[in-house]
């Protein structure tokens, strides 16, 4: 079934685009165009990605959020205290 009637993009175009990382209306819009001319299938677009479609980083790989985490304490760690002048 069509979606996209301006740019003729099927349902199975956008769970294909879904499938490979595009989780937001706007990032199907820019994998192939779909929702950028008269707007009317944005709605579908919308219901087929659903609500949690495109899990959080953190959720993929916990890894980097903890390797992040930690390199932003070890920075903020190294900085010096400001002095009166630059804290005023």
């Amino acid at each position: 079934m069509y979606v996209c009637s301006c740019f003729g993009i099927t349902e199975q175009q956008v769970r294909q685009h879904a499938e490979s990382g595009a989780c937001t209306p706007r990032q199907i819009a820019g994998a192939c165009k779909a929702g950028t001319d008269c707007g009317s299938c944005v709605r579908k677009i919308q219901a087929l990605l659903g609500r949690g479609a495109c899990p959080r980083r953190e959720a993929l790989d916990p890894v980097v959020l903890t390797t992040a985490v930690t390199a932003a304490s070890a920075a903020a760690a190294s900085l010096p205290e400001p002095t009166a002048a630059e804290a005023a």
